[in-house]
């Protein structure tokens, strides 16, 4: 069957609910990734998700963090960390749609190179590959969807030159998102021509948004099984120029029942 799995940094659910719940009616995926809930599970506003239509499977945490998956038709499955790595931070959830795999992600920023907060970004994620290359061996249709907190390419930033080694932009980073790739997933926005300054995230201050001055941070990771399937990935600004928006715009994919005839 066709479908349609998205991705969003929403930077607090309760502040953005009614801009997700107008979202989901627009679009209508069959399964959104969120990430930066800022809430307890328990606070989730899993009723109103409800009413419009949407299962939620939650990883909430007060205050930080907090990733979730909502879908027309009930996840199964659920896993809610990394198996083997100990974490207190919620930012992985995992469930099974139909034939698909899907896991939201909220990888850590890093702060800056010097911080250990970046050193445990960088551990983190050998963690993560080491999660999906597990992962793909038992769900070969796999998707993994989220804030990455990495631009993968010079293209994925707005000025290269003034974010060289920054973090988000460092070679250590790249290397381990490139890793990620390297268990079998594809970036399925770079599957399809894309307008050049194509961005996901634009920082609030210095009017980020409206000078365009932004980095392509959240992705959509397809397995290769289902590169094949993958019809489109679309980044919709829409919703930044919303008012009180979250800094992250959703990023879409589309599967086809079938692979496409140009694979």
């Amino acid at each position: 069957m066709n479908m349609k799995i998205a991705t969003w940094n929403v930077n607090s659910i309760k502040v953005r609910l009614d801009q997700v719940l107008s979202w989901l009616q627009a679009h209508q995926p069959d399964v959104l990734c969120l990430q930066e809930l800022k809430c307890e599970t328990g606070s989730f506003p899993l009723a109103a998700v409800e009413a419009a239509g949407y299962h939620a499977l939650v990883a909430g945490q007060k205050t930080y963090n907090g990733v979730a998956l909502l879908s027309r038709a009930p996840g199964s499955d659920a896993l809610v960390g990394m198996p083997g790595f100990e974490d207190v931070q919620q930012r992985v959830i995992a469930g099974t749609y139909g034939d698909t795999r899907v896991i939201s992600v909220y990888c850590p920023n890093g702060e800056s190179l010097t911080s250990e907060k970046y050193a445990y970004k960088l551990r983190w994620f050998e963690a993560l590959r080491e999660y999906l290359a597990t992962a793909l061996r038992q769900y070969p249709r796999l998707v993994v969807a989220g804030d990455f907190n990495v631009a993968p390419e010079d293209r994925d930033v707005y000025d290269p030159v003034a974010w060289k080694g920054e973090v988000l932009c460092s070679d250590p980073e790249r290397a381990a998102f490139g890793a990620l790739l390297s268990v079998g997933l594809q970036d399925s926005f770079r599957l399809f021509e894309q307008a050049e300054r194509s961005y996901s995230w634009w920082h609030y201050r210095v009017n980020a948004f409206k000078r365009d001055m932004g980095l392509r941070i959240d992705h959509i990771l397809v397995s290769d099984a289902l590169r094949p399937r993958c019809a489109a990935c679309i980044i919709d600004k829409t919703p930044r120029a919303a008012e009180r928006p979250s800094d992250h715009a959703p990023v879409l994919a589309e599967f086809s029942a079938s692979s496409s005839p140009s694979s």
